[in-house]
């Protein structure tokens, strides 16, 4: 859905401790067309910006306390996520499945205007079927989303998620694509994304919307496209 620029967007940022939701944070702070950015966080983050508003939650399984700080809001970007063999499989399922469903019914019920970014993953399987439970958790939390009702939902689908700055890799798939990376690239650049690039996209479109398409899923090619679309780099 092709969307205007609002002058007086205000914005929920979910994840900001995370690589993805760092980014998107500090992109809406600085985006001319984003009044408030509201940090729901498990701990305070250590900044300070004229437009942050920082929301300390800590259970994600109940939302319900975060309807105050919800309402009146003109979308949000939901990062919040964890990697496979980083938790049990049992957390897994309660970080991917249960976290976005909930804060979703909340911010729906309290903004029913707001756009909603999710931050999904490629391969996610909506019909369930998949061997991995990454793709089965992804698909069932983006079957929920669609059903929740919002007027503008967009579910993003990265492949490989390039770091930028350098961190403790969580595994060693994650060390050994870091490495290859400027080959990986260039051999299959419709497989990897800069975080700093999905996370401005993922702001892009809750604040602007984007033109009208088939369906709300956008995967790595699709992200690609809309970066390159708002920004003239993409790397």
């Amino acid at each position: 859905m092709n969307v205007p620029t609002r002058d007086q967007t205000r914005l929920v940022i979910v994840g900001a401790t995370g690589m993805v939701g760092g980014y998107a944070l500090r992109y809406a702070l600085d985006h001319p067309a984003v009044k408030s950015a509201t940090a729901i966080v498990r701990r305070k983050l250590d900044i300070s910006h004229p437009k942050l508003n920082q929301v300390v939650h800590r259970d994600f399984a109940d939302c319900s306390a975060l309807a105050e700080a919800l309402s009146g809001q003109d979308g949000a970007v939901f990062c919040l996520g964890a990697y496979t063999g980083a938790v049990s499989d049992a957390e897994l399922r309660t970080i991917t499945v249960n976290y976005p469903i909930e804060f979703a019914r909340v911010l729906h019920a309290s903004s029913p205007g707001a756009a909603f970014s999710f931050l999904s993953g490629s391969g996610a399987d909506p019909t369930g079927r998949s061997r991995m439970p990454f793709a089965r958790y992804k698909g069932k939390a983006e079957n929920a989303l669609l059903a929740t009702g919002f007027p503008r939902l967009y579910i993003f689908r990265p492949a490989y998620i390039y770091p930028v700055e350098p961190r403790k890799e969580p595994n060693f798939s994650y060390r050994l694509l870091r490495a290859i990376y400027p080959a990986f690239r260039s051999l299959f650049p419709n497989q990897v994304i800069r975080a700093d690039d999905l996370a401005r996209a993922m702001v892009d479109v809750a604040v602007r919307g984007t033109e009208e398409r088939e369906g709300p899923v956008f995967e790595n090619r699709d992200i690609r496209a809309m970066v390159n679309s708002f920004h003239p780099r993409i790397g």
